[in-house]
């Protein structure tokens, strides 16, 4: 494991993000790109889910959904969230609140594509969120969308990507008796210039 005098090092947040990312693909058994997504609905009330975070820009992250998902329908409302990426293995965290628009172009083209064939018909037979009457009836669904688009599907237009452009990144570590280390890049607004500061932990 890195030292701890060097693993906040860095000018650049997503930079940090990237390495830590690296370390835990070396490290964490199941999806180290595993981030647990806040949103609130039409009535302020919070939800959250974990999903995969599946790329890093040089100044957003982003991940995928169905359009008309509980959680996309939040997202749309509030133009903002929040997530955080927890590794066990390395006892670190990373905590993330920023702007939220979405990726419906050739990027979530070209990642739809990427996935496996089972799974771009997944995304075709679920009505994500919405009540299921058994597994039976998904099932025949699936059946019915293969059938229908073969072994080359296109990217449903419900379904695409979300980019969150943070306004604050914080940089958590675990220490002896609780003496964590925590660190926070903080933005007045997207694009801005960043400054970081130490915090109590």
């Amino acid at each position: 494991m890195a030292d701890r005098r060097d693993i906040f090092a860095g000018d650049d947040p997503f930079d940090i993000i990237r390495r830590w990312m690296s370390e835990a693909e070396a490290s964490e058994i199941n999806d180290p790109n595993a981030m647990a997504l806040s949103t609130v609905d039409a009535s302020g009330m919070p939800n959250a889910r974990v999903v995969l975070l599946k790329e890093i820009e040089d100044d957003a992250f982003v991940f995928y959904t169905n359009y008309e998902s509980a959680k996309a329908r939040e997202l749309d409302h509030a133009e903002k969230a929040a997530f955080v990426m927890h590794w066990k293995s390395l006892q670190r965290q990373v905590r993330v609140r920023g702007h939220v628009s979405k990726e419906d172009g050739p990027q979530a083209d070209a990642y739809y594509a990427s996935r496996s064939l089972k799974s771009r018909l997944g995304a075709w037979a679920s009505a994500q969120s919405r009540p299921l009457e058994g597994r039976a009836t998904l099932m025949a669904e699936m059946a019915k969308v293969t059938a229908q688009h073969g072994t080359n599907p296109s990217r449903p237009p419900f379904w695409g990507g979300y980019r969150i452009t943070p306004i604050e990144i914080e940089f958590w570590a675990d220490g002896a008796f609780r003496l964590h280390d925590r660190f926070r890049w903080s933005r007045e607004k997207s694009g801005g210039q960043w400054s970081n500061s130490r915090l109590c932990p």
